[in-house]
C-alpha cells in the first residue's frame, strides 16, 4: 500500500542543464539560430557607443575620442530637425491612418466575394506590387505622372478636369499625398493578408443567423466581420505605432531621385533620409548614430504608450 505522505509529495523537476543534456538533439537545432542572433543582432549593439564618441572612419574600438552628449546636443540644436520631424510625422501619420485602414476595407469587401475563382484572381493581382522594388515602382510613377505626355495628365485633360498638365514631382505640396497613394497601392494586397486570414476563422453560422434576423450586408460587415477581427486590428495598429518613424526611406529616396530633386527638399526629407545625408554622405557617423538612437527610443516609447492605452481600454495588447 502506498504511503499517503509519499504519494502527495510533488515530483522534483530536473534542472536546466540536465534537461538540456536530455534534449541534446533539440538543442543542436537551436544553437545555430542563437549564434546568428548573437552575431548579427547583439554584437552590432556595441556600435551605439559611437553616439557618445567622435568616431572617424577607420578607428578601432576604443580609439575614438569620448565626447559625451555632444552629438545629441548638435542634433537637437540643428535648425533642420523641426522640418524633418514634421515631414516624418506627416507622411507616417497618413500611412498609419489612411494607409492602415485601406487594407482592412479591401479585405472586408474581398471577403464578401463568394466566387473563389474571382477572389483568387483579385488577391493575386493585389499582391504583385509588393514584390516590385521601389526602383521599378518609382520608374513607373515617373512615366505615368510626368507632365509631358504622362498617362494621368493626358486622362485628366481629356476629361477636362484640368486645363494644363500637373507637375506631380515638381510640387512639394503634392508629395505627401503622392507618398501615401503610392505606398498604399504597393502594399494594399500584402497588408490585407493577415486580415483575410483572420476573417477565415469567423463562424459561418453567425452570418446565417444574421440573415435570418434580416441583417443587411453592411450590418454583417460591421457587427460580425469587423468585430471578429478587432483583436488583430488592435495588435497590428500597436505594432505600426511602434514603427511609425521607421518608414519611408527607400520610397522617398526613389521618388526624389536620391534626394536630387530640389523642388521636394522641404516636404520629402524625413528622419531616415536626414540620417543618410548627415551621417553617411557627410561622414558624420557619430551624429547619425545619435539620431538613429533617438529615433529608436521614440519608437519604443510610442510602442509602450500604444500598448498601455490598448490594455487600459480592455483590448488585446502585445504584452
Amino acid at each position: 500500500m502506498t504511503n499517503p505522505s509519499t504519494a502527495s509529495t510533488p515530483r522534483k523537476k530536473p534542472g536546466f542543464f540536465k534537461r538540456a543534456i536530455e534534449q541534446w538533439d533539440l538543442q543542436l537545432l537551436v544553437i545555430p539560430g542563437i549564434l546568428l542572433l548573437f552575431v548579427f543582432s547583439y554584437i552590432p549593439i556595441y556600435g551605439l557607443v559611437m553616439a557618445f564618441q567622435e568616431y572617424r572612419m577607420g578607428d578601432f574600438p576604443g580609439q575614438s575620442e569620448w565626447v559625451g552628449f555632444k552629438q545629441f546636443i548638435a542634433l537637437f540644436t540643428d535648425k533642420n530637425l523641426p522640418l524633418v520631424l514634421r515631414n516624418t510625422l506627416a507622411i507616417s501619420g497618413l500611412k498609419l491612418t489612411i494607409g492602415f485602414v485601406c487594407p482592412i476595407v479591401f479585405a472586408v469587401f474581398l471577403n464578401e466575394k463568394h466566387r473563389d475563382g474571382i477572389k483568387k484572381v483579385i488577391q493575386t493581382i493585389s499582391y504583385l506590387p509588393h514584390f516590385i522594388s521601389w526602383t521599378v515602382c518609382a520608374t513607373l510613377l515617373f512615366d505615368f505622372l510626368k507632365a509631358d505626355g504622362g498617362a494621368v495628365n493626358e486622362l485628366l485633360m481629356a476629361l477636362h478636369l484640368i486645363q494644363e498638365p500637373i507637375d506631380f514631382f515638381g510640387r512639394g505640396d503634392l508629395f505627401w499625398g503622392l507618398a501615401l497613394v503610392s505606398d498604399t497601392w504597393k502594399e494594399l494586397g500584402w497588408n490585407s493578408i493577415i486580415f483575410i486570414s483572420a476573417m477565415a476563422g469567423v463562424d459561418a453560422e453567425m452570418y446565417e443567423a444574421a440573415d435570418i434576423d434580416g441583417a443587411t450586408r453592411a450590418q454583417k460587415m460591421w457587427h460580425i466581420t469587423i468585430k471578429a477581427i478587432k483583436p488583430t486590428i488592435v495588435l497590428l495598429f500597436i505594432m505600426n505605432v511602434g514603427g511609425i518613424l521607421n518608414q519611408n526611406f527607400d520610397q522617398i529616396m526613389m521618388l526624389t531621385k536620391q534626394l536630387g530633386n530640389p523642388m521636394l527638399k522641404d516636404t520629402a526629407n524625413v528622419i531616415d533620409t536626414y540620417i543618410f545625408q548627415v551621417g553617411i554622405s557627410q561622414n558624420r557617423a557619430s551624429f547619425g548614430t545619435a539620431a538613429g538612437l533617438v529615433k529608436s527610443l521614440i519608437n519604443f516609447v510610442l510602442l509602450i504608450m500604444a500598448n498601455t492605452i490598448a490594455d487600459k481600454a480592455g483590448e488585446n495588447a502585445l504584452f
